[in-house]
């Protein structure tokens, strides 16, 4: 039976739509129980005076009866609920704020923009892998906050007055998608992005990653589309031309653009294309969480590890009752085949984060059944939350651990978006090579194990009468010979002789 007092709350009232998070805390992490949005759009509510309007209003409480329902058996202190800009700005907010409070039965605050650009970034920093230091940009309905930090620290907080659905109302208000709609939007972004700017560039920053609605319907046209995904200026404008090709918002049609999003998303993209000139950025990933997750584990105080990924791992281990040293094991023959073959066939550090993180995890699907345990492995992950990667990053682990053994499924790997086609299937053929090797659950020297590359072909030298030795993997090796050529892949298999030779 689920004990209320181990469940959390946090509750977004944003600009463009209302949120809430609810959470079980397990151990020193944390089970998500439930998700509830909703497109309110009371940003749009608001005169040229700063009156939120009674219909507005009237949206906003309907919403906020919905979340009640769900709060009933929270405790109060396990419940945050804030407000953002819209309410910030609005002069009869506290109207809104009182009824809303005593519709959750738990108090609303306004928070101000740096408070929100904090609770952002903590919610990133505790979601998000990669490099330490990050720039995190999130683009709300009615602002936009701006953060550099290192680890769990931020260093620098800016909330801006825009957002998509204020941009929307101001450049957009025709519903005309044109080359002038969208310039005066930009320059306006530009101007209000001006006096950030220099402090931002000051600071630098290894990676960069976007924390808003404008971010996910992105990251979904890129899926859509077979992009990589990498947001890159380059994307941004490409899906600006043809925007401005559709004419009008009402016949806004992109490949994976949802109806609900369709509205403010030119107004999003103006103000993103506005900061990756700006700031020029090179690319930015999605973020794993923002500011209700930044709410979240602020109650919690749980610490921020300094890598979130490997976290991960460790619970999903933990879970499923992996053999950790069987795993530690596959992941040094995969590296050490990595390592030799990473020159010749372009493969990067993310690369090797990604096939160090399948080893890790490649035997989970054992919990289910032994019997297309690969299958249960990926179908798995494709559906656990695993903080620190990305919705792209996860396709391409299921990916990955759904051709672990056995005959290939290359539309999986073909699919995925985490990394050109080209690198997921080089790194799955590491990953074979790595669990057929290492199946003899046994720690052995990697030294005598060479791995070589050319073009598509691999040759594996082995050391003198190591098939006679091993006979099973050696079968394992023939059989792989030949799953790889049905797909025209080459693999050779060749054991060195007494003197040292090869044949």
């Amino acid at each position: 039976m689920l004990n209320s007092s181990s469940l959390y709350a946090a509750i977004d009232l944003g600009s463009n739509s209302f949120h809430m998070l609810v959470v079980r805390k397990v151990a020193t992490d944390t089970q998500v129980i439930a998700r509830i949005k909703r497109k309110v759009r009371l940003a749009a509510g608001l005169d040229k005076n700063n009156h939120l309007s009674q219909q507005a209003m009237e949206r906003g409480w309907q919403c906020l009866r919905l979340f009640a329902e769900y709060l009933q058996d929270i405790p109060a202190s396990q419940i945050r609920a804030v407000a953002t800009a819209t309410l910030r700005f609005a002069e009869n907010s506290d109207e809104f704020v009182g009824k809303a409070s005593e519709i959750l039965g738990t108090a609303v605050r306004v928070i101000k923009g740096e408070e929100e650009a904090q609770l952002i970034y903590q919610g990133v920093a505790h979601t998000t892998g990669g490099p330490e230091k990050r720039l995190v940009v999130d683009i709300g309905g009615g602002s936009t906050e701006l953060v550099t930090g290192t680890g769990a620290k931020a260093t620098q907080l800016f909330s801006l007055e825009m957002g998509c659905v204020t941009w929307l109302e101001r450049y957009f208000s025709d519903r005309s998608l044109t080359e002038e709609n969208f310039a005066e939007a930009e320059i306006a972004t530009r101007r209000i992005l001006a006096p950030a700017i220099p402090t931002l560039l000051e600071q630098g920053w290894q990676i960069c990653v976007g924390a808003s609605g404008t971010v996910q319907a992105l990251q979904g046209i890129m899926i859509a589309q077979g992009m990589d995904e990498l947001i890159t200026l380059p994307k941004l404008q490409q899906l600006k031309s043809k925007a401005i090709k559709c004419g009008k918002l009402e016949e806004l049609e992109i490949e994976g653009l949802t109806l609900e999003r369709a509205l403010v998303f030119p107004s999003g993209l103006a103000i993103l294309i506005s900061i990756f000139q700006a700031l020029k950025i090179e690319s930015m990933t999605l973020a794993g969480g923002a500011l209700r997750e930044g709410l979240v584990y602020g109650m919690l105080e749980l610490p921020v590890g300094q890598d979130i990924r490997a976290r991960t791992l460790q619970n999903i281990q933990h879970r499923f009752q992996v053999d950790t040293e069987q795993a530690q094991r596959v992941t040094r023959v995969a590296t050490h085949f990595f390592q030799q073959v990473a020159d010749v066939w372009k493969l990067d550090e993310r690369c090797h984060e990604v096939l160090v993180s399948a080893c890790i995890i490649h035997e989970i699907g054992l919990c289910v059944d032994f019997r297309q345990a690969s299958n249960h492995s990926a179908y798995l992950v494709s559906h656990l939350d695993l903080p620190g990667y990305t919705p792209a990053q996860k396709r391409l682990l299921a990916a990955l651990l759904k051709n672990q053994n056995g005959p290939f499924d290359l539309t999986s790997l073909n699919q995925q978006n985490a990394l050109p086609a080209l690198q997921a299937l080089r790194l799955c053929r590491l990953l074979r090579l790595a669990v057929i090797l290492a199946s003899h659950r046994r720690d052995e020297a990697l030294s005598a194990l060479h791995l070589r590359a050319k073009n598509e072909m691999l040759t594996l030298s082995l050391p003198y009468q190591w098939q006679t030795q091993y006979p099973l993997r050696a079968e394992a090796l023939q059989q792989e010979i030949k799953w790889q050529s049905y797909i025209q892949w080459v693999l050779i298999i060749i054991e060195e002789q007494r003197d040292g030779g090869q044949k």
